[in-house]
């Protein structure tokens, strides 16, 4: 098991979704971490987890986050929460990258 990181050192590897990267932090069986870089005007559509409750950390940029039917603006050092079994999507409607630490926690 690692316990240190330098994540300038990890590769961005582009997801299933065009725009959205990732460097993997934490990788265990019943969750996970990943530092993810959102291109400017991406999308990742909605989408539902059964198994998993997931959470966002902005650290840089204004990403919007649509959780269910609510749309929420992003800035630094918001949190947000993704519960399992319900809709969520995120969005980068701006000319700048977002940087973002995503998580998840399978229930």
């Amino acid at each position: 098991m690692k316990t240190r990181t330098q994540t300038e050192k990890l590769i961005w590897i582009e997801g299933k979704v065009k725009g959205f990267f990732g460097k993997e932090l934490i990788s265990l069986t019943n969750g996970g971490l990943k530092l993810i870089k959102v291109v400017p005007l991406a999308t990742y559509p909605k989408h539902i987890h059964p198994d998993k409750t997931e959470f966002a950390y902005v650290l840089e940029g204004t990403p919007e986050f649509i959780i269910n039917s609510e749309t929420h603006l992003g800035k630094t050092g918001d949190f947000f929460i993704f519960p399992f079994n319900t809709k969520h999507a995120i969005k980068n409607n701006t000319n700048s990258e977002c940087i973002l630490l995503i998580g998840s926690i399978q229930n």
